[in-house]
C-alpha cells in the first residue's frame, strides 16, 4: 500500500481532513460524472461548500469567515479533492478561496471587502481571475485589455481567455492596462460584477480534459467599474500579480501530486486483480518495477510538498521555489498518469475508466498559471542572479 509518513499535521487537521473526505465522499464524488457532462459543477455543490465552512478560510470573521491563519487546512482541502480523482472541482474550488479571494482580501477597499467576501464565503458568488487574453497567455504585460478613468468610475473594455469558473462567476478580478504606454507599471486589478452592464460571457469551451470545470471567455464592452473596485493603487496591479501568483503555482503543485497519487492507488488495485497470461500482472517484473519507480517518486514529491506547505505557512516561498513546485509536480503528475494509462492496457484509454480521464486531465496543468516553459525562466533568474 501506498502511504508516505507525515509529519506536518495534528489532532485538528486530521479532524478536519475527515470532515473533507466525508464531504466529497457524500457531495462531490456521486455528482462527477453527471457535472462533466454539464461542463461544469453545480450551483448547489458552491451553496454547500459554503455552508460546510470549506470555502475562503482565511475571511476575516467580520465577512462570514473562519479567520483560519493555518494554510495546512487549504493544503488539506486542495489534497482531499485531488485524491478523490475528481479533477475538475480539485481545479475550480481551490481557484476561488486560494487565488482569486487572497486579491480581493489584500487589496480591496473595505466596501468592495463589505459586498463580495460573505457571497464568496457563502458560496453564492463563484469567482474567476481574468488575466488571459487571445494574444496575452504567459506575457501578461502584452495584456491589450483597457480601463480608462472617467472620474467617478473606469470604463473597461477588452476580452479575456481560457477563464477557469469563468461562466459560473459572480465576480471576476480583471487586469487591465490603465496606461497602455507604461508596459507592467501600467496595469491595474478590478473586481467586475455579473450584474455590470457589458459583461458578458462565451459559452463553455470543449476542452481535452477538466470536463467538469467550467472554461470560457469574457467580453467587456464599456463596463463602468466603480472606483471602489480598484484594487490597491492604479498601476500596481502586475505587482500584486507576481506577489500573488507564488501562491496560486503552489496550489497548482498541491493539485498536482495529489491527483497524481490518486491515479497511482487505483492502478495499483487495477494490476493486482487484471490478469494476463494465467496471473496477475502485477507479478510481472516490468509491473512492480514501473510502481516501485513512480511509487519512489510520489513519495520524494509528497515529501517536498508537504515542506514547501510549512514554508508558505512562514510565508517563505518566495516565486522561484513556488515556481520549482509547479514544474516538478505537475511534470511528475503528467508522467504518472501516462504510466498509469499503459499499466492499464486498452481499458486505459477508455474514458469510462478513472485513469482515461486522469491523463487528459493532467495535460493542461503544465500550461495554465504560467507554462513550465516560463517556470524554468523564473527558477533561472534567481539561480543566474
Amino acid at each position: 500500500m501506498y502511504t508516505v509518513r507525515r509529519t506536518i499535521f495534528n489532532e485538528e487537521h486530521d479532524l478536519f481532513r475527515q470532515s473533507v473526505k466525508d464531504f466529497i465522499a457524500k457531495e462531490i464524488t456521486p455528482y462527477n460524472a453527471e457535472w462533466e457532462k454539464n461542463k461544469m459543477v453545480s450551483r448547489d455543490s458552491w451553496k454547500k461548500l459554503g455552508e460546510n465552512g470549506f470555502l475562503c478560510l482565511q475571511a476575516p470573521e467580520k465577512f462570514g469567515g473562519m479567520d483560519i491563519k493555518d494554510f495546512r487546512y487549504n493544503a488539506i482541502f486542495i489534497e482531499e479533492l485531488g485524491l478523490s480523482g475528481c479533477s475538475g472541482p480539485a481545479i475550480g474550488y481551490p481557484l476561488h478561496s486560494d487565488i482569486v479571494f487572497p486579491y480581493i482580501l489584500h487589496y480591496g477597499t473595505e466596501k468592495a471587502k463589505s459586498k463580495y467576501i460573505p457571497g464568496m464565503v457563502s458560496g453564492d458568488f463563484v469567482s474567476a481571475i481574468a488575466m488571459t487574453e487571445p494574444g496575452a497567455g504567459s506575457d501578461l504585460q502584452a495584456i491589450r485589455s483597457t480601463a480608462v478613468d472617467k472620474g467617478d468610475h473606469y470604463l473597461i473594455n477588452g476580452s479575456k481567455t481560457f477563464i477557469t469558473n469563468g461562466y459560473l462567476s459572480d465576480v471576476v478580478v480583471v487586469a487591465a492596462k490603465t496606461d497602455p504606454n507604461q508596459g507592467a507599471k501600467g496595469i491595474s486589478l478590478f473586481i467586475v460584477d455579473k450584474d455590470m452592464e457589458g459583461f458578458s460571457k462565451g459559452i463553455p469551451f470543449e476542452k481535452v480534459g477538466l470536463h467538469a470545470q467550467d472554461t470560457c471567455e469574457l467580453f467587456f464592452e464599456d463596463v463602468k467599474v466603480p472606483k471602489e473596485n480598484l484594487l490597491g493603487k492604479e498601476g500596481e496591479g502586475f505587482k500584486y500579480l507576481m506577489t500573488e501568483l507564488a501562491q496560486e503555482r503552489l496550489i497548482v503543485g498541491l493539485a498536482a501530486i495529489a491527483l497524481a497519487e490518486s491515479a497511482f492507488i487505483s492502478t495499483v488495485e487495477y494490476v493486482k486483480g487484471r490478469k494476463a497470461f494465467g496471473r496477475s500482472i502485477s507479478e510481472f517484473q516490468n509491473t512492480r518495477f514501473k510502481l516501485a519507480e513512480m511509487g519512489a517518486k510520489l513519495e520524494q514529491g509528497r515529501i517536498y510538498a508537504d515542506q514547501l506547505v510549512m514554508l508558505h505557512n512562514d510565508k517563505k516561498v518566495d516565486s522561484a521555489m513556488a515556481s520549482s513546485a509547479k514544474y516538478l509536480l505537475t511534470e511528475l503528475q503528467c508522467a504518472v498518469s501516462d504510466e498509469c494509462v499503459q499499466l492499464h492496457g486498452g481499458y486505459g484509454y477508455m474514458w469510462d475508466f478513472p485513469v482515461a480521464r486522469a491523463f487528459a486531465d493532467a495535460r493542461v496543468q503544465r500550461i495554465y498559471a504560467g507554462t513550465n516553459e516560463i517556470m524554468k525562466e523564473l527558477i533561472a533568474r534567481k539561480l543566474l542572479g
